[in-house]
């Protein structure tokens, strides 16, 4: 996962490797490397530029520590804003209700229907819920057919009419059977396209105005990169969704979904996929997200430490001042 985009972060902080400072020039030399490397991922260029902005104008605003080198202080400020781009923190699914209602999109081939069996799964085993999958692809019935096969595999019904042509009715009587047999969280798989159009549109707007889920999630490939983030936004614009899934981040994918959708559409990503059976599913932490991406966990931890020794070592230089009573607002 992201092997391609770390090599290239890591080539970009090596130039920074051997100076003995952060100069406007060595950081500028640096920060192009890490832009061409966001934009070969398939970030947006804006996000990316404005992103390296961010980083130079925190790095050359910090003194360099003598335990550390300016390379890992780079790799600390890049880190904490690439968490930052991805939402900064995890955010909840919301599956509360009776029953709770989670509406799934998504476009056909971004894995919603298997990560809609993921989901039922998670809820099951780990928030000891009592899901229904509820299968409103009227169009394919091989659609259908896959939901039951997943629901099968994992344990848990699935409710489908395969005489019912209108999605709305078929998510309603779902909730309706959900309730009179003790069903608490009602998952609604529904139809995908291969491109967004009006009518899918249409439709998904009216199955949400109709069964006012809990949680609407966007479900997207990764690997089809800024193409993700663009339909995300198309999505988005017309259903308001509450958060965004990413799947099949253990395939060949550059990063670009991941780092840029928060920052487009401004929903969190609450979910990742990250593989075929239905336990792998994870939920999203943009600070392990960055640790990913960079592959460098170690040095931010580094950093961090050798920041908080700093402090502690001014703190004790101005305890000692005021003890001597030599206390003055010179520099420490």
């Amino acid at each position: 996962m992201f092997e391609n985009l770390s090599d290239k972060f890591d080539r970009a902080f090596k130039v920074l490797k051997g100076q003995g400072q952060i100069t406007e020039i060595n950081v500028a030399e640096s920060l192009k490397e890490v832009r061409r490397a966001l934009l070969e991922a398939d970030v947006n260029f804006k996000t990316a530029k404005d992103f390296t902005t961010r980083v130079k104008e925190k790095a050359l605003g910090q003194n360099v520590l003598n335990s550390i080198s300016p390379s890992q202080l780079l790799i600390k400020i890049t880190h904490q804003e690439l968490a930052e781009l991805m939402g900064s923190e995890n955010v909840e699914i919301n599956y509360q209700g009776n029953p709770g209602v989670i509406l799934m999109s998504g476009l056909q081939g971004s894995g919603k229907t298997t990560f809609s069996g993921k989901l039922a799964n998670y809820l099951k085993t780990k928030k000891d819920k009592n899901p229904l999958l509820v299968a409103c692809d009227v169009y394919r019935p091989a659609a259908i057919d896959q939901l039951h096969v997943v629901g099968e595999s994992i344990g848990v019904e699935v409710f489908s009419d395969r005489e019912d042509k209108s999605p709305v009715s078929i998510a309603k009587n779902a909730i309706q059977h959900a309730k009179q047999n003790g069903f608490n969280v009602v998952i609604v798989d529904t139809a995908g396209r291969l491109a967004v159009d009006e009518q899918m549109m249409n439709e998904i707007e009216e199955v949400k105005n109709n069964i006012k889920p809990s949680e609407t999630l966007f479900v997207v490939d990764s690997m089809t990169g800024q193409d993700a983030v663009n339909t995300a936004k198309a999505f988005n614009e017309k259903v308001d969704f509450d958060g965004v899934v990413l799947t099949k981040l253990d395939g060949d994918t550059r990063g670009g979904a991941a780092i840029t959708i928060k920052s487009v559409v401004n929903k969190p990503i609450k979910f990742i996929g990250t593989g075929e059976k239905m336990d792998a599913i994870d939920l999203f932490y943009p600070e392990r997200m960055a640790d990913r991406i960079l592959g460098m966990g170690d040095v931010v931890s580094l950093v961090e430490r050798a920041q908080e020794q700093f402090d502690e070592e001014k703190a004790k230089k101005l305890q000692s001042k005021i003890k001597k009573n030599t206390f003055d607002f010179k520099r420490l």
